[in-house]
């Protein structure tokens, strides 16, 4: 990770998933939908994510600065707005994906990771060619930008989706005439959210490497169920066999193959036919 890596990064904690808020008694959720099943593994809240509502400023940024800024007939254009798309929609995509394939949801952050590093070069070309000033990750401003990803609160996953964006707080800089201001702190948001999908990928490995991917972790749970159905319907079979009510010999399970009885089991002497004692499974007299 470069040094300008570490000084963008926000004060914040990022590598797991958030949970859901409790479902209500009505069988809906917060948003008054209908509540989910209960899954293995949950999925999404990737609103709640850092990550995803600091590449949320980016690609608003992004949009707006293209149509300010550049040439409409530039594919470079296209490029760089695909690009900060990508770098959100990859964690929305991968975080659903956590419920299913933890390979997965780690391929996909990493393309989003890709797709802002790829953005990065676009706005970097962009000062270069025009021989604009690049911030080094101590001027003034760039500190300035950085300061405010440490100020903004963690947001509750609201059911009014017009106010999940942070882009507000960074109005100052994305706002301005200037378009060497703009490109610079957006530069620095994206050094902010290369920070937290490192974190946040490096966080999913030591998951996957701790807990096993998704069938892994189904078959555990399978194999627990059935040790649990095993306790709870205790089988006959693990009881200690009762000796012979007639020659006191060992007994054994047997299954009625004619009769009234058919198909149920009991306790049958182990000497049959020389003896034919019997008892049901509860001790008595068959």
């Amino acid at each position: 990770m470069s040094d300008q890596d570490k000084n963008e990064r926000p004060k914040t904690n990022e590598g797991g998933h958030p949970t859901d808020k409790p479902d209500r008694i009505d069988g809906t959720d917060q948003t008054g939908d209908l509540a989910r099943p209960k899954r293995l593994r949950p999925s999404g809240g990737y609103r709640k994510l850092r990550s995803f509502r600091t590449t949320t400023v980016i690609y608003d940024a992004t949009v707006s600065f293209c149509d300010r800024f550049m040439d409409k007939r530039s594919r470079t254009v296209d490029q760089m707005v695909q690009a900060a798309r990508s770098g959100r929609q990859n964690i929305a995509e991968g975080s659903r994906a956590t419920a299913t394939s933890s390979q997965t949801e780690l391929r996909l952050m990493n393309v989003a990771r890709a797709s802002l590093d790829e953005l990065l070069l676009d706005y970097e070309d962009y000062l270069r060619q025009r021989g604009l000033r690049q911030w080094h990750k101590d001027d003034p401003l760039a500190r300035e930008v950085r300061a405010v990803g440490k100020k903004i609160p963690d947001r509750a996953d609201s059911p009014d989706r017009t106010d999940q964006t942070d882009g507000g707080a960074y109005a100052r800089w994305l706002g301005s005439k200037d378009s060497a201001v703009v490109a610079n702190a957006v530069i620095c948001l994206i050094h902010q959210a290369n920070y937290l999908l490192d974190q946040q990928i490096a966080g999913l490995e030591r998951q996957f490497v701790e807990g096993g991917g998704y069938s892994e972790q189904l078959a555990a749970a399978r194999i627990e169920k059935r040790k649990q159905n095993r306790t709870d319907q205790a089988d006959p079979t693990d009881k200690a066999a009762p000796t012979c009510p007639l020659c006191k010999g060992l007994m054994v399970l047997r299954t009625a193959k004619k009769g009234k009885n058919t198909g149920s089991s009991f306790w049958g002497c182990a000497g049959y036919p020389k003896c034919k004692g019997t008892l049901k499974l509860d001790g008595g007299k068959a």
